[in-house]
């Protein structure tokens, strides 16, 4: 068995063949910062008195992640004794590969409230940059992640106030497997080992092949140049939200790609990146280097559709403040293109803007010509013998085969580069309209030549970059007429039937992807008319809420003319009775607006159409009355939404249009979008969920084909999740191992039985195991086409009762654990350290605070001999949910003292409660009191302190012990003891925020 050790020595010895430099004498924070200042006043040419650099190291040293990692790149400015200003870098960032490099091992940084010790550190100029953590081969490297963040969040732990502030990545590897992460400040740094982690990576060669194995990671990764590339270019510091970003691996390949294609003059040439896979962070990135480049003049990144073109240009001031500006109008965009101002150098604009340019037919063109004015091609004249840079968004868009020979004719030295998700081949190679005539659409490479890069949706789904797709070919009961109202009635019910289980109850959204706006408008009418009839059904009915958007007539709008030059059936449907459809489209805004207390009017359709948007893409989980009425549903649209869109919420397609090759691929690639669960957003999206109501298997395996990696043998392994049969046999495999090895312990299969499990060794297979059961049990609630035979089997297996129960000893033994996980860390049986406990396959959207109040409510209105959930029950359904855990015991000892009859509502239930729980932890303090001779509201004052201010001040608690006249053995002792049993009722109160200091003492 290697040991870590092992791996240290053989990692350092990569690195010292690296050229890498071992410093073995930097062991502790005065050597660090003695080596710092040697290389500093080496790089700047200067010597500091020691007050001098007392005093600059005072001012470098930062707890922002996001504000250190400024300084590292930029030329900083410090006053000297005498008055003088000294112009200083930390390293040679003109040249990264100039700096000195070097490793060091072993490193403690001793403060007062910490003494850990770091495995491996890069310094580059003797600063900090790279933390290296490694595991033996048995160690999950997610254990080396959570260890990381714990040394980030103690108090005193180097990262806040030494040199280490400045670090910018972390590795961990158990040899085998290596990731990679960005360094951040806590708001953007958090990790569970047994949920979601903030964005890691492998590192992949140019084709996708993944480089885990330490020494070939090393040797691709860490090289000296690679790594200075990495940190200087290829990190992203996102202003808006300060934070770092790094790029992966195929986002790199492709911006290097362009600028050598540029430096070499190689001609024009596309990059295949699928759908979902941060192609504008690709754009932002190939820019922004382009812009220091001084032979080029321009860089234009041309979107369709001014949606696009908004979203666009926020994307890119998100990353870089001010990196673009609006261009308002077509004037605009010709003076900012004329303009010398390096502000200027890079531009957001639409196709359709440049293409009113460059047409010497265009209205506006014609209009100045008329009036001897200059026209908008001949101003521009100065710029068409220089060479300036096109960047396509979505480059098979209609309409660019005419621009780009427009394009192409007045900018003979332009380079044009395109990026795309779903290129154009000869197979789906078809005719559009334009301008009411038939015109030939070429491929993708007749366009743009030479294909530079390509990570298709194959490769982004096996590395869970997006999801993978469940589709539901549904078979309506009835022979009913494509089309007709019988078959929209059938698929409306169907859709409201499927709905709870396809959005995993409600938590995500869904589109409805209709053939024409009248579809839209009467799928709108039909819906609103069953939800209508169900309300007075049914008393306990909730309808679900449902918008639809599609684009009005134009009529001289020029907003709207630009939305539907990429929406071309909405834009044909808009000149067959127009007004009709506006009435239509009126009423169903205003509708909205009584909905979602807005006040949008037609005229102002982008407004309506923007905060559509906002309201699928930000939706939150929680079942909260405010959220509840403030989202949206189902969005049925037409052309609107299919492309460009993205929002992690968003999960569900019903599809009643006919869909082929790229136009299928962008319509399911809005669902598949991967969601990480952090801080209260438990959630799990396993899937992106497809309905189709055509029956269009044939087109889907068409496309999956076509858009496949080259070279995988069968990519609908890849694409589609295991059908339901699969699922549920192996759901059948997984329980049935449970209780064979109950048996084999001599239990009976029974949820009651968990509690005689002895051992932890036992307990740890019995968490693993239906952790398994429970996993598949998840993944089976949300597929929509299981046939009442196999939803009967699924319950055969394991009855919900039984279920739930088991959920319930799960969650108890799993809390045990992870209590002993956090309180021993590494002293924990090795066993216990590594369990994952996938807490989120147990946390219900529906089953969260609110909702368990309102049943408590309930619960107490029922007459006792008419109760419709008994108290057992209503504990039951707590119990089995990882939602409440920390609260658990307290609701079901509240449940217990409430009276059956003696009705209270849901406000009365939640103060009740409040108080119920301030009083538990009154007695229990006072208690703590009298146990350790302390005075009871000295006590109390102290936690309400701590609570009030959310920081712990340990003096305070010397403090209180001062009247008993203790030894400082004794008092340290006695306080320890006090802080194990004070440390659950502070994190109590604190409802999940972190008290600063406290951890220490955990």
């Amino acid at each position: 068995m290697t040991k870590e050790i092992q791996i240290e020595n053989s990692l350092i010895a990569k690195l010292t063949d690296l050229k890498y430099t071992h410093r073995a004498d930097i062991r502790d924070k005065a050597s660090l910062e003695k080596n710092f200042r040697e290389k500093f006043q080496a790089l700047n040419r200067v010597n500091l008195t020691d007050s001098e650099f007392e005093r600059l190291f005072k001012e470098i040293i930062n707890p922002d992640v996001f504000a250190s990692s400024k300084r590292l790149r930029e030329i900083n400015t410090f006053t000297r004794e005498d008055g003088t200003p000294l112009h200083y870098t930390l390293v040679n960032i003109k040249d990264w590969c100039k700096n000195e490099f070097e490793v060091i091992n072993q490193l403690r940084i001793n403060t007062s409230d910490s003494h850990h010790r770091y495995d491996v550190i890069l310094l580059i100029n003797g600063i900090p940059v790279v933390q290296i953590e490694l595991k033996s081969l048995e160690v999950s490297p997610r254990k080396a992640m959570q260890q990381i963040v714990d040394y980030k969040s103690d108090a005193g732990n180097g990262y806040t106030n030494s040199l280490l502030c400045f670090m910018q990545m972390f590795i961990v590897s158990n040899r085998s497997n290596t990731y990679y992460f960005a360094n951040n400040n806590s708001a953007h740094f958090s990790f569970n080992a047994d949920e979601q982690f903030l964005p890691i990576y492998q590192f992949a060669s140019e084709d996708n092949k993944k480089i885990t194995h330490l020494d070939d990671f090393s040797e691709k990764f860490l090289s000296k140049c690679t790594l200075s590339q990495m940190i200087s270019k290829y990190m992203v510091l996102v202003a808006s939200e300060q934070k770092l970003l790094v790029m992966r691996p195929y986002q790199i390949y492709a911006v290097k790609a362009i600028v050598n294609s540029i430096q070499e003059h190689k001609g024009n040439g596309f990059i295949w990146h699928t759908t979902g896979s941060g192609k504008t962070l690709t754009s932002f990135k190939a820019s922004t280097l382009l812009k220091d480049n001084p032979n080029i003049e321009k860089c234009l990144f041309v979107v369709d559709r001014k949606d696009l073109d908004r979203q666009t240009r926020e994307e890119f001031n998100k990353f870089q403040e001010g990196c673009v500006e609006e261009n308002t109008n077509t004037e605009t965009l010709v003076r900012r293109m004329l303009s010398d101002d390096k502000t200027n150098k890079v531009i957001v604009t639409t196709i359709q803007k440049l293409g009113i340019i460059l047409d010497d037919d265009s209205k506006r063109n014609r209009q100045k010509a008329e009036k001897g004015i200059a026209t908008f091609k001949q101003r521009l004249e100065p710029l068409s013998d220089k060479r300036i840079v096109f960047i396509f968004d979505e480059c098979h868009r209609s309409q660019f085969g005419e621009n780009h020979k427009a394009i192409r004719e007045f900018f003979p030295k332009a380079q044009l580069f395109g990026f795309t998700g779903t290129p154009i081949f000869e197979e789906n190679a078809t005719y559009r309209q334009i301008d009411g005539t038939e015109g030939s659409y070429v491929t993708t490479k007749d366009i743009f030549q030479h294909s530079l890069h390509n990570y298709t949706i194959t490769h982004a789904i096996e590395d869970r970059n997006v999801l993978p797709f469940h589709i539901d070919y549904f078979r309506p009961e009835k022979n009913v007429t494509l089309g007709s109202t019988e078959h929209k009635k059938a698929v409306a019910n169907a859709i409201l039937k499927k709905h709870d289980a396809a959005t995993h109850s409600k938590r995500f959204n869904a589109l409805l992807a209709t053939s024409s706006i009248n579809d839209a408008i009467e799928y709108y009418e039909l819906f609103k008319e069953i939800q209508a009839n169900k309300l007075k059904e049914y008393e306990n009915f909730v309808p679900l809420n449902i918008a639809c958007v599609f684009s009005p007539p134009a009529e001289g709008n020029k907003d709207v003319q630009q939305l539907q030059e990429d929406l071309q059936q909405e834009k044909a449907d808009n000149k067959v009775e127009p007004e009709k459809k506006k009435k239509a489209l009126e009423a169903i805004m205003s509708d909205y607006n009584k909905q979602f207390g807005t006040n949008h009017r037609i005229t102002e359709f982008d407004l309506y159409y923007q905060d559509v948007q906002q309201r699928i893409k930000f939706q939150k989980f929680s079942n909260a009355d405010y959220q509840r009425k403030n989202k949206i549903d189902i969005l049925i649209v037409v052309d609107m939404l299919l492309t460009g869109f993205d929002s992690k919420y968003l999960n569900t397609l019903y599809v009643d249009k006919n869909l082929k090759y790229h136009g299928l691929i962008q319509a399911f690639s809005r669902t598949n979008r991967t969601l990480h669960s952090t801080g209260t957003e438990k959630t799990i999206k396993p899937f992106g969920n497809i309905l189709d109501f055509r029956q269009q298997q044939q087109e889907v395996d068409k496309a999956i084909a076509r858009f496949s990696a080259e070279g995988t043998d069968n990519p609908k392994e890849i694409w589609l999740v295991d059908p339901a049969p699969k699922v549920i046999e192996k759901y059948q495999e997984a329980v049935k191992a449970m209780e064979k090895w109950m048996e084999d312990k001599n239990m009976v299969a029974e949820p009651q039985e968990v509690y005689n499990i002895k051992g932890d060794v036992a307990r740890v297979e019995f968490i693993n195991r239906f952790k398994e059961v429970q996993r598949l049990k998840t993944q089976l609630d949300q597929y929509t086409d299981l046939s009442e035979e196999q939803k009967a089997k699924i319950n055969e297996l394991m009855p919900e009762e039984q279920l739930r129960s088991f959920r319930s000893s799960y969650l108890e033994i799993a809390k045990k654990f992870k209590e002993i996980q956090q309180k021993e860390g590494s002293k924990a049986p090795e066993n216990i350290q590594q369990l994952d406990f996938e807490f989120v396959l147990f946390a219900s959207s529906v089953v969260d605070y609110d909702y368990i109040m309102n049943l408590i409510a309930k619960y107490t209105q029922d007459i006792p001999k008419k109760q419709k959930m008994t108290r057992d029950q209503l504990i039951g359904v707590l119990s089995s949910n990882a939602n409440l855990m920390e609260e658990r015991e307290d609701i079901i000892d509240y449940i217990k003292k409430l009276e059956v009859g003696k009705a209270l509502n849901e406000r009365e239930i939640k103060d009740g409660y409040q108080a119920f729980k301030e009083e538990k932890i009154t007695v229990k303090l006072a208690e703590i009191a009298y146990n350790n001779g302390l005075e009871f509201e000295a006590l109390k004052q102290f936690t309400a302190a701590i609570i009030s201010r959310m920081i712990f001040d340990a003096d305070k608690l010397s403090e209180l012990f001062e009247s008993l006249d203790l030894g400082w053995k004794e008092r340290t002792k006695r306080e320890l003891a006090l802080m194990d049993e004070l440390t659950p009722i502070l994190k109590k109160k604190a409802e999940g925020r972190e008290i600063s200091g406290l951890k220490a003492y955990e």
